[in-house]
Formats: structure tokens, C-alpha cells, sequence
């Protein structure tokens, strides 16, 4: 098969995606919290990138960027920074199950976005296939359990919020930097990203951090598993499998998290959970697939 190495690399990337809030969850053990973890794998992952797009440079020399270029890959990377920051802050309050179900209430959040900003209006498959993201959120998140209400409503909005600005990051990401190499696309996205999270979080981050030789290890460890490598595999991969035909192999982050949070932070998965995961998972490859045959 012509793409599977391809398609390969966007499955990787999504399955390593959804093993953060697990790890993440994980890592308040010792005393961290969002902020921190949040900006170091941002600021780390900008290095790591920012280094090989110097040196890969200089074997296939790029055109220079425009100010509109930096002023919008720096503004698309404050959207997924402010994803990662409220997603990991969320899981303080929330099982890492249920922040990556609300987390991937993207799908129908970039629909809405994409109706009131460009006009583009969803189309009546497009509806229908909402409501069976939402029957299924319901399932898959436990949301009629007595257990699951009595969770904070802080941590369902932070959810929520991270929902919101990651459709505004794949909304801004496809329509922003198409002729820039993807290195320095990537580099320039996780800069807006430790940027706008130590702007929002300058006095935690100055004053209340953990910066030491434990926390430098976690931070190495999710910048690179979570963030240095699938942004190289989605750019690497993305544009040779199409972003229709993406966005269904991204699915993958649902189970993956699930089953993550069974095993490494002892969550409970139901049956129900499984059947609302699997709905959902329908639901998001069938409206990604229409998409990409009608786009």
C-alpha cells in the first residue's frame, strides 16, 4: 500500500497523544501541577524542533517567512498551548477518561466554528452524526453515575475549554503556514505554545514551579512522547494522507486513553464505557470520512 507508512505515522501519533492524560494525571503524584508540566513540554519541544529544522535547513534552504506567517503560526500555537494547559488542568479535577471524552468534543465544536466563522454549514450527516457524539459521551463518560456528578464542575469546563481551543487549533492549522516547511511550522507553534502558557501562568510558573531533576525527567518525558513526536509524525504524515482520512486514523486517541487510564492509573472501564466509546469512535470516523469524500 502506497501511504501506509504514512498512515502509520498519524496512528502512532494519535496513540501517543492519548496516553498524556494518564501520564500527566500521574505526574500530580509528586506535586506538580498543569502549568508547569504544560510549559516545559511546550518550551522543550520548541528546542528540540527549533534544532532540527536549523540544521535541516541548511540541506533544503526555505523561503523567508512573511510577518503574516509568524503572526499566525505563533497565534495557532497559543490555541494548542491553551488546549494542553486546560486538558492537563482538568484531569486534576476529573478522571483522565472523562477529560479526553469532553477533549474530543472537538469534532463538532470545529463544525460550529467553521458554520460561524467561514459560512461553511454542516451538513445534515454532519448533524446527525453530533448527536451520536454526545449520545455516546454520555456512555462513554459515565455522566448518569452519582460518582461521575459529584466530580467538580471546574474540571468538566476545563474539559470543555480544552475542547474548544483544540478546534480552533485544527481550524487555524489548516488554513495557516501551508507553504512553510513543516519544521519550522512545528517550531513555530510549540513557541506560541510556551509562550502564551507562561503569559497566562507567569506567577505560577516564576514563584510556585518544581523545576528540579525529577521534574525535569517528566518534562523530557511528555515533551517527547507527547509532543516533539507526533507533531513531526502528524506533519510528516498529514499531508501525504489527507487531513479528511487523518482526522479518522486521530481517533485513535479515544480508546487508547481509555485503555491507559484502566492501566496505569487504575480507572474503572463498564461495558457502557466501552459501547459509548465505540459509538463515539463511529460517529467521528463516519463524519470525518463524508467529509473527506465530499471536501
Amino acid at each position: 500500500m502506497k501511504n501506509f507508512k504514512y498512515i502509520a505515522m498519524v496512528l502512532l501519533g494519535g496513540a501517543l497523544y492519548g496516553t498524556l492524560s494518564s501520564f500527566v494525571k500521574l505526574s500530580y503524584s509528586y506535586g506538580f501541577h498543569a502549568a508547569e508540566i504544560a510549559f516545559s513540554q511546550a518550551l522543550l519541544a520548541a528546542l528540540f524542533l527549533g534544532i532540527y529544522a536549523l540544521f535541516t535547513s541548511r540541506k533544503k534552504p526555505t523561503k523567508k517567512l512573511t510577518r503574516k506567517d509568524w503572526v499566525s503560526l505563533l497565534l495557532t500555537g497559543s490555541a494548542i498551548g491553551l488546549t494542553n494547559y486546560f486538558y492537563y488542568y482538568s484531569v486534576y479535577f476529573i478522571s483522565a477518561s472523562l477529560a479526553i471524552i469532553l477533549l474530543m468534543q472537538f469534532t463538532w465544536f470545529s463544525l460550529l466554528i467553521e458554520w460561524v466563522c467561514f459560512r461553511k454549514k454542516p451538513s445534515p450527516l454532519e448533524v446527525v452524526t453530533v448527536f451520536f457524539i454526545l449520545a455516546g459521551t454520555l456512555l462513554a463518560g459515565n455522566l448518569w453515575s452519582a460518582q461521575t456528578l459529584s466530580f467538580s464542575v471546574q474540571g468538566i469546563l476545563l474539559g470543555l475549554a480544552a475542547s474548544v481551543s483544540y478546534a480552533i487549533y485544527i481550524v487555524a492549522n489548516s488554513r495557516t503556514g501551508k507553504s512553510v516547511r513543516w519544521q519550522t511550522k512545528s517550531t513555530l507553534i510549540m513557541t506560541g505554545s510556551a509562550l502564551t502558557i507562561f503569559l497566562v501562568n507567569t506567577g505560577t510558573i516564576i514563584n510556585d514551579h518544581h523545576f528540579g531533576g525529577i521534574f525535569f525527567k517528566w518534562a523530557l518525558f511528555l515533551a517527547i512522547l507527547g509532543t516533539t513526536i507526533p507533531t513531526a509524525l502528524f506533519a510528516a504524515g498529514i499531508p501525504k494522507v489527507g487531513a479528511g482520512v487523518s482526522s479518522i486514523l486521530m481517533t485513535i486517541e479515544l480508546p487508547v486513553a481509555v485503555l491507559c487510564a484502566h492501566f496505569i492509573v487504575n480507572e474503572p472501564v463498564t461495558l457502557p464505557q466501552i459501547a459509548g466509546v465505540v459509538v463515539m469512535l463511529g460517529a467521528i470516523a463516519t463524519m470525518n470520512y463524508y467529509r473527506s469524500r465530499t471536501s
